[in-house]
């Protein structure tokens, strides 16, 4: 199956079957693929939290709403988190960036001010979830991206000092008692012309 076919049939999974386990070897390549990820001026302001501890994961499951059966009956889930603090951020990328990237962050980013460096940090995480989504319809996972959650709730559970989380991305195998698969409930997108312009 083409990689469009693919993104046809993929679908946010309401149900999980808690038997269908992600091998190690292919939660090892999401891994890698998310650090592949792009960011603007490869920033990277993140970090990807794979928990599959069960204790742990029950406790996210807890701080989830409505997700937290999605959660514990999936096989791994992934906490996407970005960078709290702004000067710390600044001494990453000044360590780790050219002298032209650090240029533009200063001249185009910085220069508008904390609250829109913070809106532009998470939108490179963002920028990470689309490549996580099409990798996991790649490889025949399946997904449920969630901002259904409390974040504040999971940077207590996680105390992971420096990030704080944004959003979670639950993975494993569907139950063939979800409702919300295409043969039982067919995908709808707007009309392609409603939304691809050319000029």
């Amino acid at each position: 199956m083409n990689f469009l076919n693919k993104m046809k049939t993929r679908y946010t999974v309401k149900k999980y079957n808690p038997q269908g386990i992600i091998s190690e070897e292919q939660v090892e390549q999401l891994k890698e693929i998310l650090n592949l990820s792009p960011s603007s001026i490869n920033s990277q302001p993140w970090n990807f939290v794979f928990v599959n501890n069960l204790e742990i994961k029950t406790e996210l499951a807890e701080a989830s709403y409505f997700n937290k059966e999605k959660i514990l009956n999936s096989s791994q889930l992934i906490v996407f988190q970005v960078i709290k603090n702004v000067k710390d951020f600044e001494e990453q990328i000044e360590e780790n960036l050219h002298e032209g990237s650090i240029t533009y962050y200063k001249n185009f980013v910085k220069s508008k001010g904390e609250e829109a460096i913070k809106s532009w940090l998470g939108h490179q995480v963002y920028l990470s979830l689309g490549v996580f989504l099409s990798a996991c319809a790649d490889m025949g996972i399946d997904s449920t991206p969630m901002e259904g959650i409390e974040p504040e709730k999971y940077d207590k559970i996680l105390k992971n000092e420096k990030y704080e989380t944004l959003f979670a991305v639950a993975i494993g195998k569907r139950s063939e008692e979800d409702s919300n698969q295409p043969t039982l409930n067919p995908k709808t997108r707007l009309k392609a012309e409603k939304v691809i312009l050319e000029f």
